[in-house]
C-alpha cells in the first residue's frame, strides 16, 4: 500500500503516559462533570457553562497549571481546554478540584478535529497557544502546528476584535510565528507590524517559564486581533 503524500495537520505527537493514582482518581471523579466529547459534536456554551460569558480556548494546555491559574484569576470567563494526553488531563482536573476552579471544561483529542467539529464559528474571545512542540531540527518544520493553513482556520472561530495569543521560547518559531500571523487574512498585530507583544500580565509564569528564565532564556508572545 502506498502511502498518502498528504499529511494532515495534527496538533500534538503521541507520547505515552501513565497517569499517577492521583490523576487516575481525578479522572474518575471529575470527568463527567468537566470532560467535553467530541462525538457530541457542536458544543452548546450555555447548556455546558449554565450562562452565557466571554470565552477562552487553549490548544495544548499541557499540565494545566497556566490555564488553571488563568482561570481562577477570571471566574467571570468561560474556558475550554484541550489536550490529547490524559495525564495532562488528569493533573488538570485534580488542581481544578485543589483550587475549587468550575469554570474550565476540557476535551481530551486531537484540537484539529474539536476545532472542525464542536466548535461555533465566530464564538471565542481569545485563542491561546502556549509553547507548543517547537520541531527545532530545521527537517521538521514543517511538522509545527503554527502554519498558514492553521492559522486561517484560527481566524475563523473568534469573534471579530477576537484575539489570538501564541507564545514560545524558540525564537526561530517566534519568527516564523510572527510572519505566518502578519500574512493571515483577518488578523492585525496588536503591538504593530513586525514586533512581538510585551508578556500579559493575564498569562502565568510556568514552572518550566521560570527556569528558562533563570538560565536567561528569551520568552516570545504574540497578540493579534481578528479585524471585522
Amino acid at each position: 500500500m502506498t502511502a498518502s503524500p498528504h499529511r494532515p495537520i495534527r496538533s500534538y505527537v503521541l507520547r505515552m503516559g501513565r497517569l499517577t493514582d492521583g490523576q487516575q482518581r481525578a479522572f474518575d471523579e471529575h470527568w463527567p462533570r468537566f470532560g467535553l466529547s467530541h462525538s457530541d459534536g457542536l458544543l452548546d456554551y450555555p447548556a455546558v457553562f449554565g450562562r452565557d460569558a466571554p470565552r477562552v480556548l487553549e490548544i495544548g494546555f499541557g499540565m494545566g497549571q497556566s490555564l488553571v491559574a488563568m482561570a481562577a484569576a477570571a471566574p467571570a470567563t468561560d474556558f475550554i481546554g484541550i489536550e490529547v494526553h490524559r495525564p495532562g488531563v488528569g493533573k488538570l482536573l485534580h488542581s481544578m478540584a485543589e483550587e475549587g476552579v468550575d469554570n474550565i471544561r476540557i476535551y481530551c483529542h486531537d484540537a484539529v478535529e474539536v476545532l472542525r467539529d464542536c466548535i461555533p464559528p465566530a464564538s471565542l474571545d481569545t485563542i491561546q497557544i502556549f509553547f507548543p512542540d517547537p520541531w527545532h531540527k530545521k527537517r521538521h518544520h514543517k511538522r509545527r502546528l503554527i502554519q498558514p493553513a492553521f492559522a486561517e482556520q484560527l481566524v475563523a472561530y473568534l469573534k471579530p476584535g477576537g484575539v489570538l495569543h501564541l507564545a514560545t521560547d524558540w525564537e526561530n518559531y517566534a519568527g516564523q510565528m510572527l510572519e505566518v500571523l502578519s500574512a493571515t487574512s483577518g488578523l492585525e498585530n496588536t503591538a504593530g507590524a513586525g514586533n512581538y507583544a510585551p508578556k500579559p500580565e493575564s498569562r502565568p509564569l510556568t514552572k518550566f517559564e521560570q527556569r528558562g528564565e533563570r538560565l536567561g532564556h528569551g520568552v516570545w508572545d504574540l497578540l493579534f486581533r481578528r479585524v471585522q
